[in-house]
C-alpha cells in the first residue's frame, strides 16, 4: 500500500490563479507600441528569443519579461526607440506588477479541504515581491505549511524544498500547470507529478507529458486533486 502522502506541493501561477492571461494582454500593448517597426509575429518570435537569452541573467517574472521588452524594443528598432516607448513598456510592467489577483476554479475550496489533511507547501518562480504580493492577495496564505519562491524548479529544489518540511520525495506530490517545471523535475526528484492544465502556457514551459511514468498523473482541472490524493493513497 502507498504511504499517505506527507506533503503536497502546488504551483502559484496559473494553478491557483490567472497569470499568463496578463502577461498576453501586455504582449498585445508592446505589439501596438512597435506595430510601426515590426510585424507582431516577428515581434512576440524577437521577444521569446530575448526571454530564452535573459532567464539566467534576469530570472522569471515580470521584471525579466520588461526587460525583455525593452531590449527587444532596441533590437527591432535599430536603437532608435523613442524614450516615450521605453516609458510605456514601464508602465506596462508596472501595471501588471498591481494588478488584482484572480483565483482559479476550484483554487479556495482543494486548499482549504487539502488543508486539513496534509501538510501543504506552495513551490512557485518568479519575483520574491510579486510573489508575496500575489500570495497575500490570494487569503490563501494561512493554509500552507510553507512558501517557497525559487530560481527555477530542478530535481534538487523540489528535494530540498520537501526535506526542509519534513518529507523525502517518495512520499510527496507535486500539482501544477507546466510539465516542464512543476511535473518533469518532481518526477525526476521520486515525488508524484501531477498536470493540471491551464488555459494559456508560456513558450519556454511546454514539454511532453511522460505518459509512461508510474507517478505521473493528469487532470482536466484542480477540483479533482482531492480525490486523487485518497486514490493514491488507498492503492
Amino acid at each position: 500500500m502507498t504511504k499517505k502522502l506527507q506533503i503536497i506541493g502546488l504551483d502559484a501561477d496559473d494553478t491557483l490563479w490567472q497569470n499568463e492571461e496578463f502577461y498576453r494582454v501586455t504582449q498585445a500593448r508592446f505589439a501596438e507600441l512597435l506595430a510601426d517597426c515590426c510585424a507582431e509575429d516577428d515581434l512576440h518570435n524577437r521577444l521569446l528569443a530575448a526571454e530564452r537569452r535573459n532567464i539566467g541573467h534576469y530570472g522569471f517574472g515580470i521584471k525579466g519579461f520588461m526587460l525583455s521588452m525593452i531590449e527587444t524594443a532596441i533590437e527591432v528598432t535599430e536603437g532608435k526607440v523613442s524614450g516615450a516607448v521605453i516609458g510605456e513598456i514601464l508602465v506596462a510592467g508596472q501595471d501588471m506588477l498591481q494588478h488584482p489577483i484572480t483565483l482559479l476554479p476550484h483554487a479556495d475550496r482543494v486548499v482549504r479541504d487539502l488543508s486539513q489533511s496534509h501538510k501543504l507547501v506552495l513551490i512557485t518562480k518568479g519575483d520574491l515581491l510579486d510573489q508575496e504580493r500575489k500570495l497575500a492577495q490570494s487569503g490563501l496564505g494561512e493554509y500552507f505549511h510553507g512558501v517557497e519562491i525559487v530560481s527555477d524548479k530542478k530535481p534538487e529544489i523540489y528535494t530540498r524544498a520537501f526535506a526542509r518540511h519534513g518529507a523525502s520525495a517518495d512520499v510527496a506530490l507535486m500539482a501544477g500547470n507546466s510539465m516542464k517545471s512543476d511535473v518533469i523535475p518532481a518526477l525526476e526528484a521520486g515525488a508524484f507529478g501531477v498536470y493540471v492544465p491551464s488555459t494559456y502556457i508560456w513558450a519556454l514551459e511546454e514539454a511532453d507529458a511522460p505518459q509512461s511514468h508510474a507517478r505521473y498523473h493528469s487532470l482536466p482541472d484542480l477540483g479533482g486533486l482531492p480525490a486523487l490524493v485518497k486514490i493514491l493513497e488507498q492503492a
